[in-house]
């Protein structure tokens, strides 16, 4: 069933510059963002963890970046969880143009997925945003309603 959706994914993914590459627990997807800089290099993992028993899948953002600066110095950063951005670039002549979404990946995964009858859940990290995103919300309307008390004239 998980080999099914693998090899749905990898025709989906046939002719991008995508890459897929198994785990024990599903597969991952990368692809090198154009675009950046001759200085930097960005590499976005999509990792993809498969449930077959449930036909539930969660994927996890992981972008790892390198810069070079002056001197022989670098910066290597990696992120990880959800992480939603776009880039774009022209060459120097204007003849080229080159964009990248984060989004793209993910419709590629859950299109395949959904033809299969799969769904997606959220990473625990994501449940985890989401309640202190509702908690720190309430917070500040708490404080709002506070403040409307004390200094309604």
């Amino acid at each position: 069933m998980s080999d099914t959706l693998y090899a749905r994914v990898q025709a989906a993914a046939e002719g991008t510059s995508y890459r897929l590459r198994r785990t024990g627990r599903g597969f991952d997807m990368t692809v090198d963002v154009p675009g950046l800089g001759r200085n930097t290099t960005q590499v976005h993992t999509y990792r993809v963890e498969l449930h077959p028993r449930d036909k539930t899948f969660t994927v996890t953002d992981i972008v790892r970046t390198h810069e070079r600066g002056a001197f022989g110095t670098s910066t290597r950063t990696v992120k990880r969880g959800r992480v939603r951005y776009r880039t774009w670039s022209r060459s120097l002549d204007g003849s080229e143009r080159t964009s990248f979404s984060s989004a793209d990946g993910r419709r590629l995964i859950r299109g395949a997925a959904q033809e299969l009858g799969w769904r997606e859940l959220r990473p625990p990290t994501g449940k985890a945003a989401l309640v202190f995103g509702a908690i720190g919300g309430l917070t500040a309307l708490g404080t709002l309603i506070a403040l409307a008390v004390v200094f309604w004239p």
